[in-house]
């Protein structure tokens, strides 16, 4: 598929209204029916290498919220949360990675690198972009990583954080080692990423494999085939698999690390605290959870800290909005 259609495609999935019991209407949700606040439109905006779709809602003076969706999610991760948010006075970016959804390559010959720095030099880009000095971080899997990332190593650019699973950055040496077998059973999709056979089946059933993954991910989420289907839309973007692929494969040290990314590396395997107000979140029901209550990660958060369990899976921001956005605001006033 060209980026074009693919991009089409994407706008049409992203026009649907986001259920926000409760919520006034907010700015420019054009004439969303009461109770209901609409997640869109998709803008975009170059910021470094990447031309990045993004929704934005709230004030455009407010303080700003930047999500960060992991894998295999989106931004609709965030479309209830978002207006909630927007509500209280933030003002809500929620953009897409790369290889997902509109945001694409702006030109073709830029290298597809899916080092784990390259996502938060992303994110700050779109932050410069959008004329961001400093905003909240909130995410969970990927968007964990790279908002730990940027708190670690750029922690002026964090007001707050909120991290869904703590710590995230990863360290290559580390990731060698072999972990318990119901552990290891839990990240069967990386290994199977990791061959031929895996890098074509995924090329072939990525929307099987990523509705397979939420339901092992989230046991509890009864979510519904529309609700899947907007996210599996983000799926389309002809990058998705190689940065998927690639990505997976780098934190297994089977794909090479870029040297361009080498300083910022060699300060990340260093494990760095995060000294920003952090709120860290765990998932009662998520199959990669350490502990339940924060204990395996706590000494890398040095500055005000408080942790939540809620009783839901992975996707943590989808299955309880209500409960992650308190957590952004709770994040904020620490």
């Amino acid at each position: 598929m060209d980026s074009n259609s693919g991009r089409r495609q994407f706008l049409q999935a992203t026009g649907t209204a986001a259920l926000a019991a409760g919520i006034a209407p907010l700015v420019g949700s054009g004439g969303a029916a009461a109770g209901q606040a609409r997640f869109g439109p998709v803008k975009h905006i170059n910021a470094g290498v990447l031309n990045v779709g993004y929704v934005e809602l709230g004030r455009s003076t407010g303080r700003p919220v930047v999500l960060l969706h992991g894998f295999p999610y989106d931004i609709h991760s965030f479309e209830e949360v978002a207006p909630l948010l927007a509500s209280r006075g933030y003002r809500v970016i929620v953009p897409y990675f790369r290889g997902h959804g509109t945001t694409t390559f702006r030109s073709p010959s830029t290298p597809r690198n899916v080092d784990q720095a390259a996502f938060a030099l992303d994110t700050l880009a779109l932050m410069d972009a959008l004329g961001i000095k400093r905003a909240l971080l909130a995410g969970y899997d990927w968007g964990s990583r790279t908002a730990d990332i940027i708190a670690a190593l750029w922690p002026e650019r964090v007001k707050a954080l909120v991290s869904v699973t703590g710590y995230l950055i990863t360290n290559l040496e580390a990731n060698k080692a072999p972990l318990p077998p119901a552990a290891e059973n839990a990240w069967w999709y990386q290994y199977y990423f990791s061959t031929e056979r895996g890098r074509l089946g995924f090329q072939r059933y990525y929307r099987e494999l990523g509705e397979f993954i939420w339901r092992f991910n989230s046991p509890t989420w009864k979510f519904d085939q529309q609700t899947y289907a907007r996210t599996a839309a983000a799926f389309t973007n002809p990058d998705y698999v190689p940065i998927v692929i690639g990505n997976y494969r780098w934190r297994l040290s089977l794909a090479p690390a870029e040297p361009e990314y080498a300083p910022i590396e060699s300060r990340l395997q260093q494990a760095p605290t995060i000294g920003v107000p952090t709120v860290t979140i765990d998932g009662r029901h998520d199959p990669f959870t350490p502990a339940g209550d924060g204990s395996a990660y706590r000494d890398h958060f040095t500055g005000k800290y408080r942790h939540r369990t809620f009783d839901v899976g992975h996707n943590v921001p989808q299955e309880a909005p209500r409960e992650f956005a308190q957590a952004v605001v709770d994040a904020d006033r620490l």
